[in-house]
């Protein structure tokens, strides 16, 4: 009989908690992608950073490893991240499935529902001030909206996730902007306007309470805070072909 791996030992309970939660969701049989899958990807980064990026699911090189964004994907976003003066270790990086879907197809209902309750334990845990959602899949399920990402991606949007206020930043994902030109400069345009959206306030700070809290908008313009409903459309450049539909 294989001995079971020793938890690390941790003064810091988060560690602890997420910890906990891998172990659980690395013995999870809810949907089918766990006979398919060769590792489970869980996520890693900064348990107490203030941003946090979800993505879609796993792809080949992250099945491997068991290491969210490593692949070409994660290569741009590590030099998005040094844009704004941050590396990869500084944030906090997961994705909606922690498992697979053969031959990267799109998730299933089904697979999104049976992972949903990790990532919300997940943001709960790491209480970000931001949750910035890379394509649609991770857009649509923490907005609890249906509107596509290339209409919301750059608006700030005020939820209240793992019970808690926070900002959620869509923008496109990576892989996408890989093969579209256009895409990527709008990404790239979106994510230097990550530490406005950090410095944006909440409820939770001492400072603002009682204020209602300033945003920034698409492009310098300034609309209202987005509520439960879809945030007002923008006019990003018309994305070119791809082949990532699903990510966007």
């Amino acid at each position: 009989m294989r001995a079971r791996p020793v938890p690390p030992v941790t003064d810091d309970p988060v560690v602890a908690e997420l910890d906990a939660l891998r172990r659980e969701a690395e013995a999870c049989e809810k949907c089918l992608l766990a006979d398919t899958r060769t590792r489970v990807v869980f996520g890693e980064g900064d348990p107490h950073s203030d941003l946090m990026f979800v993505g879609e699911a796993p792809g080949y090189h992250e099945d491997q490893q068991g290491r969210p964004f490593v692949g070409q994907a994660g290569k741009l976003l590590e030099q998005l991240l040094a844009t704004i003066g941050l590396r990869r270790e500084q944030v906090y990086i997961g994705n909606v499935l922690k498992s697979r879907p053969p031959n990267n197809r799109d998730p299933k209902p089904e697979e999104i529902e049976a992972c949903e309750p990790y990532l919300l334990r997940q943001i709960e845990l790491i209480a970000p001030r931001v949750i910035c959602t890379l394509g649609n899949f991770s857009t649509k399920l923490l907005s609890g909206s249906q509107t596509g990402i290339t209409r919301v991606h750059g608006i700030p949007q005020r939820k209240r996730l793992g019970g808690r206020e926070l900002y959620l930043y869509p923008i496109f994902h990576p892989a996408a902007a890989l093969y579209t030109p256009a895409m990527l400069e709008t990404l790239k345009k979106d994510f230097l306007r990550l530490p406005e959206v950090l410095a944006l306030p909440l409820e939770t700070d001492d400072e603002a309470a009682g204020d209602t809290p300033a945003t920034i908008g698409p492009r310098g313009a300034e609309p209202p805070l987005a509520g439960p409903g879809p945030a007002p459309p923008s006019a990003p450049p018309t994305p070119g072909p791809t082949q990532q539909l699903g990510l966007f």
